[in-house]
């Protein structure tokens, strides 16, 4: 008989460890607790992220299989060349956190419905304020068409989620992440799960023991505090 998922009490920060996660549904280790700053941090640290829609208790995971992107892996194709070069994009970072998670939620709930729900929004928002949530935008013509955001406290970029409001929006977004990652010599991006997507743009599977080693390892980057300053990125695709 498979065992519940542990239950996270609101008032105490502490998660079981993950090799304690079930393997069906793969990597679900808890359920409960909070979505503050806190516990966020404790999270991400430990290589767990929330996942949950918006009728369900906050549910939290570590699959066995993590999909990863190596900064060396990147693939960047003709098409995304091309598309660099129709819009002319310029890139900013932290300039448009709101309308980027909001953006996202908006194009997931449209397309497939969306996990990014109304406390997720907030609760990232907060962790934006806090310093550790971080958004890429790409813009054509001062209109934003594409970005992404996610959590960054290592050497580790944990990517959350992307949207494109014109073709390749998403895919400009994470080169230019990709390269500014590689500016500051950071380790390399967890994007949580495999998608047809992110495997055209080079995402690799390891096991969990292996991501968590690694993510451990990464702790030993300390972030600059001007890494992640609003700010335009220049010649960020050269």
């Amino acid at each position: 008989m498979t065992r519940p998922p542990f239950y996270l009490r609101p008032d105490m920060v502490e998660f079981p460890p993950t090799r304690l996660a079930l393997n069906e549904p793969d990597g679900l280790l808890a359920y409960g607790g909070d979505l503050t700053i806190e516990w966020l941090e404790n999270a991400y640290a430990n290589g767990i992220f929330p996942w949950f829609n918006e009728d369900e208790m906050i549910l939290w995971w570590s699959p066995s299989q993590r999909g990863i992107l190596e900064l060396s892996d990147f693939h960047c194709g003709r098409t995304l060349r091309k598309s660099k070069k129709r819009f002319n994009p310029k890139v900013t970072i932290n300039k448009a956190f709101r309308q980027v998670i909001r953006a996202c939620m908006l194009q997931r709930k449209f397309n497939e419905g969306t996990w990014i729900n109304s406390r997720m929004v907030q609760a990232y928002i907060d962790a934006h304020h806090h310093g550790i949530a971080h958004s890429v935008e790409v813009w054509s013509d001062n209109t934003l068409i594409g970005g992404l955001y996610g959590i960054m406290q290592s050497g580790v970029f944990c990517g959350e989620s992307m949207f494109n409001n014109q073709p390749d929006g998403a895919k400009l977004a994470m080169w230019a992440l990709v390269n500014w990652l590689k500016k500051h010599n950071a380790s390399f991006i967890d994007c949580q799960l495999e998608n047809p997507f992110l495997l055209s743009l080079g995402l690799k599977v390891v096991p969990r023991e292996e991501f968590l080693s690694r993510l451990n390892l990464a702790r030993q980057f300390t972030v600059p505090l001007s890494m992640w300053q609003a700010q335009e990125l220049e010649n960020i695709y050269d």
